[in-house]
């Protein structure tokens, strides 16, 4: 499974920042950071192969492989063990701040005993960091806006896709297990969160102490916390802990709608079951009088059917009217991953930051059956990995001989604008509209004052050839905050001028959020969602889009890419034809 490449590979990038807050040489730093890149890349599950045929592969050395064994078969890696017990605790978090490099970090920390985002904040409150490694007033500003927004609840939270692919990888092995008949995650995993606490597995089997043992001896798991005869609590290699709790089949659907949540969406519908002479639990609806008696448990449908309600996705299940929607037939018809027709932001070689070549990228695109896929490398204005004017024409004449290879997938020649300070984009007009989609993006001057950072954005949507806004938000989950803006002005600018507003589908983005997606559907917006892939692998990142579009309640209609060639190309012609 692909988990241990992403685990390996964001445990180099933890040795790589350790090594810059200790000091270290700037080339055993890049050859950490080079290492990070090459897993992260790799089309190959690096569980199934061994020591000797990691080493043999491009850009892993026999010591990174050696490392990678040691993670496989232990769930460690020393050396980041030692560089974790080297530094406070906090050092880590505060290369989350953006300004906070590992010299200021080690600076902040000599001088004022900084080593946490606590510390930071009261030595900002009581202002006496400026002066310090060279930080003016300007920097200590933007460092203090910068937290105010950095999301605190989720620092001890896991990213989706860790948690998912991890809840995954179990309930695969937890359905070989002898007796058990389904398995399902549950919990903010299921939902779709941003970030998760912990993961909650259920399973329906006949013989309980069978499955419970089969978790506590997994491979994957280093730490026993409770076990009893409903429920088993572990610790993962992952840091991250998982709750099993095994059901009889004939009560799966109840005891699946209950651990699903949320807390609110239970409380919700409990109230409707209180009203109509029931009981609502883990275990069934049951009559309030007698609970022997069990209305429905099975399926989650019989449950919700036997309350007079609609079935509700669990991306939707957060108390915010779905209920209510369930009761009087108005749920969305969510939008879904089969609904997708083809992806409008995706990177290569060709510029800095993609790890996979052209046709690498364009092959993974074809085998998920894409009607159309838009190469969009970053423009000349991103000094270090954009192209430049004469770059471009070279990738469209490559993207036109290359077509013939993809009979059944149209190929559009784009590019990811910047967006400047003052609304500017790369390129003149001319040379713009040559092209046959562009994502336009903020990626730079973040700390902006709402007004300032919203016109920009507007100025851009009003080129004619600018299609999307791509994160519009420019937010990271847990690493930087997304810049502030006035969503509802983007949102109807993006009506008026015929432009989408992106959901980034990357883990680390998903950016519009759930919230966001809700205001720009309700507000009339037309969405697209896009993986924003630099690695072949980042072409499996579109349920996270999707499912983060479900969140908003977006439906296919209100989708881009859910539209066929014609009608994608339509929505660009629409646009070039109304823009004076």
């Amino acid at each position: 499974m692909s988990w241990l490449n992403d685990e390996v590979a964001r445990r180099f990038g933890e040795i790589a920042t350790l090594l810059k807050l200790n000091g270290a040489d700037p080339f055993r730093v890049r050859a950490y950071e080079r290492a990070a890149g090459a897993v992260a890349g790799l089309s190959v599950d690096l569980a199934e192969l061994s020591e000797s045929e990691t080493a043999a592969l491009s850009g892993i050395g026999k010591a990174t492989a050696a490392k990678i064994a040691e993670f496989r078969d232990h769930g460690r890696i020393a050396m980041l063990e030692e560089l974790k017990a080297d530094v406070p605790p906090g050092f880590v978090e505060l290369v989350r701040v953006p300004g906070l490099g590992p010299k200021t970090i080690r600076a902040l920390y000599d001088q004022l005993g900084i080593d946490s985002l606590d510390s930071l904040r009261a030595a900002l409150d009581a202002d006496t960091i400026k002066g310090v490694a060279g930080l003016g007033p300007k920097s200590v500003t933007n460092m203090r806006e910068a937290l105010e927004r950095l999301g605190a609840k989720d620092d001890q939270r896991t990213p989706l896709d860790q948690a998912l692919e991890l809840a995954d990888e179990l309930c695969l092995r937890l359905r070989e297990v002898s007796g058990v008949t389904r398995v399902e995650a549950a919990g903010s995993v299921r939902r779709m969160r941003e970030t998760i606490g912990d993961i909650d597995v259920l399973v329906a089997a006949t013989e309980p102490t069978v499955v419970m043992e089969a978790l506590r001896s997994s491979d994957l798991v280093v730490k026993v916390i409770a076990a009893g005869d409903k429920k088993t609590s572990v610790l993962t290699t992952r840091g991250l802990q998982v709750d099993l709790r095994v059901v009889a089949p004939e009560q799966f659907g109840a005891a699946l709608l209950y651990f699903t949540g949320s807390k609110d969406h239970n409380v919700r519908v409990r109230e409707r079951a209180v009203r109509r002479g029931l009981t609502l639990n883990e275990y069934g609806l049951a009559s309030r009088d007698d609970d022997a008696v069990v209305v429905a448990a099975a399926t989650e449908e019989a449950v919700y059917a036997a309350l007079d309600l609609a079935w509700v996705p669990p991306t939707l299940r957060e108390d915010t009217g779905e209920v209510e929607a369930a009761a009087n037939g108005t749920l969305p018809h969510a939008v879904q991953l089969t609904d997708i027709r083809g992806d409008l932001h995706g990177h290569s070689d060709w510029s800095g930051d993609g790890k996979a070549t052209l046709v690498q990228m364009l092959d993974a695109a074809a085998a998920k059956g894409y009607a159309y896929y838009a190469v969009t490398d970053h423009a000349e204005n991103l000094s270090m990995n954009g192209l430049s004017r004469e770059r471009m024409v070279a990738q469209r004449e490559e993207i036109r001989r290359l077509q013939e290879r993809y009979p059944t997938m149209r190929i559009l020649h784009g590019t990811e604008l910047n967006i400047g300070v003052d609304g500017g984009l790369d390129y003149d007009e001319d040379f713009l509209l040559g092209y046959d989609f562009t994502v336009a993006s903020v990626h730079s001057h973040f700390p902006r004052p709402q007004a300032e950072q919203t016109a920009r954005i507007i100025t851009a949507m009003q080129h004619p050839a600018v299609n999307v806004i791509g994160h519009p938000t420019g937010r990271k989950i847990g690493r930087r905050p997304g810049y502030d803006i006035d969503l509802d002005a983007i949102v109807a600018a993006a009506v008026e001028t015929g432009t989408a507003l992106e959901v980034n589908a990357h883990p680390a983005r998903l950016d519009l959020s759930g919230e966001m997606v809700r205001r720009a559907v309700e507000g009339g917006a037309t969405l697209a969602i896009s993986c924003d892939a630099h690695r072949v692998r980042d072409l499996d990142l579109m349920r996270y889009g999707v499912a983060t579009a479900q969140r908003g309640w977006a439906q296919p209609g209100d989708v881009l890419n859910t539209r066929d060639l014609d009608g994608m190309l339509a929505f660009v012609a629409a646009k070039r034809a109304r823009t004076p």
